[in-house]
């Protein structure tokens, strides 16, 4: 081999050298919300990998939920509207007589038939722990979880107030180097992932416990771990930032007399 060609070869790796150089490490560090930690964090990012992994999740679970949260025309057929409106009636004092709750319980008005049906079989069976309700849930029959399910899918969400906050960056594209998909990407604004709830008008104090529970491990009936292995990564002003944001992003509903709650 000529020394011409030596010296193309050593060119080209001299220009590749450069290249990895300004791609991984100066650029990034000139942008304003960069947050590298130096040199392992750049081996990474040229790898395509995180740069931190969560802790590895015990293959068999008891407590991870056995309803698959892919979307199946069974999981909302069948469901009676009329009969699961009486069901409801002994929900109403946590959940609000049309599925809109004014404390820290979750909103159902409009809530994904299949993600009402998951969340009650999986109270019903252990899989997600609450006192109250998984003493409501003992005594329900299938039939009973999907009238209840048709019923609170047929009511009218809380009516869209737009958002009161600036959009934390996770919502909308998450973090790559941590291996957090955007939320909106399950929730909506994005895609909607069958089996995923409709989180806008939540509020706030449920959804960062919630957002907790799954990162401590106290909650584990997601399927795949997949909301315990985004939550894990989140830091805590980031499980506040995206619970206030979904919080302001409906109007909780109408006091009596029809007058309009403060912003």
């Amino acid at each position: 081999m000529n020394a011409g060609v030596w010296r193309a070869l050593a060119g080209l790796l001299a220009i590749g050298v450069a290249a990895l150089l300004v791609g991984f490490l100066w650029l990034p560090q000139v942008k304003p919300d960069f947050t590298g930690g130096g040199l392992w964090d750049a081996i990474c990012r040229a790898a395509g990998v995180p740069s931190t992994w969560a802790p590895a999740v015990p293959r068999e679970d008891a407590q991870a939920s056995r309803v698959a949260a892919v979307f199946t025309p069974a999981l909302a057929a069948g469901g009676d509207v009329g009969r699961g409106g009486t069901l409801a009636l002994r929900c109403t004092m946590c959940h609000g007589a049309r599925g809109v709750s004014t404390s820290d319980v979750p909103n159902l008005a409009g809530q994904y038939a299949e993600v009402t049906y998951k969340q009650l079989i999986d109270y019903q069976n252990g899989h997600r722990r609450h006192a109250l309700m998984q003493g409501l849930a003992a005594g329900l029959s299938e039939q009973d979880i999907r009238d209840l399910a048709a019923f609170y899918a047929q009511l009218p969400r809380p009516s869209p107030a737009g958002p009161a906050t600036a959009v934390p960056p996770l919502v909308n594209v998450g973090d790559p180097m941590r291996n957090i998909a955007p939320c909106a990407s399950c929730h909506g604004g994005i895609d909607k992932k069958p089996g995923s709830p409709w989180l806008d008008g939540m509020s706030q104090a449920y959804l960062a416990t919630q957002m907790q529970q799954f990162a401590d491990g106290a909650r584990r009936n997601d399927t795949l771990a997949s909301m315990r292995n985004i939550a894990r990564q989140m830091r805590p002003e980031e499980i506040e930032a995206v619970a206030r944001y979904y919080a302001t992003r409906a109007i909780v509903g109408r006091a009596e007399g029809g007058a309009e709650p403060a912003r």
